[in-house]
């Protein structure tokens, strides 16, 4: 049997996790088994928990921020709802049809029509005017309109799949936002952590490369005195 030894197996993420919490807290137990890390090697750990930790902090901010908004919004759809009032109006007039901008993508590959229309409101006031609807029509014809107590129309609430849909994208947006600040903040700190370590280690092979390498002052190519 070969007696070569096998490399180590690289750490399961939640050992190389912890690994970094000792580190960056530096634990005497770490101390212990990890004499050779450095104060930049701990400053380094630090660095990542807490970006760890803020983008944790992101996402509980980005899921709050959503379900409040997503909140928000049924309550306004659902006071739409309970203030707008279906009636049938008649078309008086039509437009050319014209293909809404983004129906292709949304779905709706139904074009949109602009008409003249007349309707009674709730009030009993009879009302007229230009109304865009759905689907090609012919006058004289009735179509179904939403229209708040002064007799205006207005569109449809969104539905709930809508409402949903427009929380995630929320959520998902205020979080690439928070994530990319967190992602920049650590890059930042690590460039600076990175030359400070170049400085140092400069400066440590200024001061002992000529003990352990045998040059001396006096030496050709040693230093030279000022």
């Amino acid at each position: 049997m070969s007696s070569t030894p096998r490399p180590p197996r690289p750490g399961s993420p939640p050992r190389r996790a912890a690994r970094q919490l000792r580190r960056a807290f530096d634990t005497r137990r770490h101390r212990l088994r990890g004499p050779l890390a450095r104060p930049l090697d701990r400053s380094r750990s630090r660095a990542r928990a807490a970006a760890a930790l803020a983008l944790l902090l992101a996402l509980a901010v980005s899921v709050g921020g959503a379900l409040l908004a997503h909140r928000a919004a049924v309550r306004t759809a659902a006071a739409d709802r309970a203030r707008l009032t279906p009636v049938e109006a008649t078309v008086l007039a039509t437009e050319r049809p014209t293909a809404t901008p983004g129906a292709h993508w949304s779905g709706d590959s139904r074009e949109r029509a602009t008409v003249r229309a007349g309707w009674t409101a709730p009030d009993g006031q009879p009302h007229t005017g230009t109304v865009e609807v759905r689907r090609t029509v012919a006058a004289g014809s009735t179509v179904t309109l939403l229209v708040d107590p002064g007799g205006r129309p207005h569109d449809a609430p969104p539905s709930a799949v809508g409402l949903a849909v427009e929380a995630v994208c929320f959520g998902l947006a205020g979080f690439a936002a928070l994530g990319t600040g967190v992602y920049g903040a650590l890059a930042l700190r690590l460039r600076v952590l990175d030359r400070r370590a170049d400085r140092a280690w400069a400066q440590s092979w200024a001061r002992h490369e000529p003990l352990w390498s045998g040059r001396t002052a006096n030496s050709p190519g040693g230093p030279q005195d000022d």
